[in-house]
């Protein structure tokens, strides 16, 4: 086993992560040694007796932005020449699985959670290797964005889900649709039956039915991937 993913989040809320990582499957994954998961505070590197990290914006306007000198010194605090940092922002790309994919491929990301009316460009400048978003709306902080990052980023890393890589290389959106009805036992709920085809033991037609059961679950919701 080679070494694990090192994920560092830089927070000022860092106990909003706590019972996050100390969970199910991220809980597991980091006993096992596949992944570990640090949180960075940036008012550890406030030079203030109030530990500031936020300021009123030049030019005006509402709220109050997060100051450079915390969230770099953070930064680079714990960067390295393997390092990925990752601004969790509304500006950003849209996560997506393909993004997951490709940061469970990374050695060590830093998912740095924006506070407040934003950061101060400089960060961008300076630290931030890309920007990603988790849906078109506002949250209170980036700590929850960056938890789903984590979650979906460490689910797909070798070993810590059970089952084989089938485990998710059959998931929504691994193939570009959605995923097809699960059905499980007992056969028959409340006048609902499992369809027979699940249970006629014929593999090539369940993989067939499965096939066009997400593509018309796809069409009917989530066009635009077809599209894609």
């Amino acid at each position: 086993m080679g070494a694990p993913l090192t994920i560092d989040v830089v927070t000022i809320f860092p106990t909003m992560l706590d019972g996050f990582v100390c969970e199910s499957i991220i809980k597991r994954a980091a006993e096992a040694g596949l992944v570990s998961i640090r949180t960075v505070n940036p008012r550890d590197f406030t030079t203030d007796v109030h530990r500031t990290v936020d300021d009123r914006p030049y030019g005006g306007g509402p709220g109050m932005v997060m100051k450079p000198e915390p969230l770099v010194d953070a930064v680079e605090s714990i960067r390295q020449a393997d390092t990925r940092t990752i601004l969790m922002c509304p500006q950003g790309a849209p996560f997506s699985q393909a993004a997951a994919r490709r940061l469970c491929e990374e050695k060590h990301l830093v998912l740095l959670a924006g506070h407040y009316e934003g950061v101060d460009e400089r960060v961008r400048n300076l630290v931030v290797d890309e920007e990603i978003s988790i849906g078109d709306y506002i949250l209170t902080n980036g700590a929850l964005p960056a938890a789903v990052v984590i979650d979906a980023v460490v689910r797909l890393l070798p070993g810590v889900l059970g089952g084989g890589p089938e485990a998710h290389e059959l998931e929504s959106f691994s193939e570009g649709l959605l995923d097809y009805p699960q059905y499980t036992r007992p056969p028959t709920y409340r006048g609902l039956e499992v369809p027979e085809i699940l249970r006629s033991g014929d593999h090539a037609a369940v993989a067939r039915w499965r096939n066009e059961q997400a593509r018309a679950k796809t069409r009917a919701s989530r066009p635009d991937l077809l599209e894609e």
